[in-house]
């Protein structure tokens, strides 16, 4: 059986990521189309086509279209090819409303805009789009770390290796150069990839590269325990708004006081109080509300109670 690759992995986490910011979605994929998109012209219309050999990365092209451009036609379709690989093309009819246009994407020039890449949510987003296109990343069970994106224009190149920069407190520093008919945009410190994948949101992938960089070399290991909390702290921060997210919607459709558990009801309140709290410290506020021990686990159970709540309100709606 084949082995899964580390920069496979990392993709595959930024799929199945949530987004709930409609600007960092638009920008990431402004980049996937600029970079992985051809256009062309068909009876008397514009099309632009997308191809990938990952399932989960067309489905997830494809989902991220359709929600934020519900009146756009998306086609997606497979082939299986010679080497036994199958390839996924995704085409875009853009009669109806440009897509390239609202994203600003140009396949001519290779500046990017200013309106797509605002703040550090969007170029984010946008650096996440990239990878995802033409990323690569080296398997950390390697001492020879190297990250790098691919891409066919220089001077969009030449941009994109700025935009690593205009991120706050980023200390990324790509190089170019040029290998095979492509510009490369790459980083060999392995400090610095770290740091890269938990700018993107692949904070799970990163934890996994700085826990093998620990096993294998103890020297800097205090940075790389740093890098593991921040990755650990990004987590319950995410996971802390998606839960609020969805008790704010439990609370509109049905009302906190109207959960049937009490101490979901009581979950329910702290978490809203307490967004970046981590379930051992929801667990002892429960403890103290309630004068009777609440375990982690016990917060874990409630937290997936209430999200099947969540997600049959949302059926229903």
């Amino acid at each position: 059986m084949k082995k899964e690759s580390f920069t496979k992995k990392v993709k595959e986490e930024l799929c199945r990521n949530e987004y709930p910011s409609a600007d960092r979605l638009k920008a990431l994929l402004a980049a996937y189309i600029r970079i992985n998109g051809s256009l062309f012209f068909s009876n008397k219309k514009n099309y632009v086509s997308l191809e990938t050999e990952n399932a989960l990365i067309a489905k997830f092209i494809y989902k991220t279209i359709n929600d934020i451009y519900p009146n756009t036609e998306v086609e997606l379709s497979y082939r299986s090819r010679q080497n036994g690989d199958t390839l996924y093309t995704l085409l875009i009819d853009e009669s109806e409303q440009s897509i390239t246009e609202d994203l600003e994407v140009s396949f001519a020039e290779g500046k990017i805009s200013k309106n797509i890449v605002k703040n550090d949510d969007t170029i984010s987003g946008y650096l996440a789009g990239a990878f995802l296109a033409s990323g690569s990343v080296n398997s950390p069970t390697t001492s020879n770390y190297h990250l790098e994106i691919t891409c066919l224009n220089e001077n969009y190149a030449k941009w994109l290796a700025k935009l690593f920069g205009k991120y706050k407190n980023s200390d990324i520093e790509p190089k170019i150069t040029y290998r095979r008919d492509r510009y490369v945009i790459y980083f060999k410190k392995s400090d610095q990839i770290a740091n890269f994948l938990i700018m993107i949101g692949a904070v799970t992938s990163c934890m996994e590269f700085e826990n093998v960089r620990v096993d294998r070399d103890f020297m800097n290991s205090a940075n790389r325990l740093e890098n593991i909390d921040v990755a650990n702290m990004k987590k319950t921060l995410e996971t802390g708004q998606r839960q609020v997210k969805e008790i704010q919607y439990i609370d509109k459709m049905l009302g906190i006081k109207n959960i049937s558990n009490k101490k979901r009801q009581l979950l329910a309140q702290l978490r809203l109080e307490n967004e970046s709290a981590s379930l051992g410290e929801l667990a002892d506020l429960m403890s103290q509300q309630l004068d009777k021990v609440v375990t982690k686990s016990n917060v874990n159970h409630l937290f997936r109670s209430l999200h099947e709540l969540y997600e049959e309100l949302n059926h229903e709606s």
